[in-house]
């Protein structure tokens, strides 16, 4: 039914989203360290925000863009 070639299609696209999936939740723990002062710099309390609703979007968001994108 599939050829090699769309397996192997297939297989990148789900590492591609699972690594995006994994950055976003990197995202969101550096930025929870931030956002609770463990990490001493400056305006810690706001990066940490910033960061954490990034790493939601790359963790919600952007995986189903790309799906959606590569749905054939």
């Amino acid at each position: 039914m599939t050829t090699p070639e769309q397996d192997a299609l297939a297989k990148k696209r789900f590492m591609a989203i699972t690594l995006v999936r994994m950055s976003g939740v990197a995202l969101i723990l550096v930025g929870l360290l931030c956002a609770l002062d463990k990490l001493d710099i400056p305006m810690a309390h706001l990066i940490g925000v910033v960061l954490i609703l990034i790493g939601f979007v790359d963790v919600f968001v952007v995986p189903t863009l790309l799906a959606k994108r590569w749905r054939s």
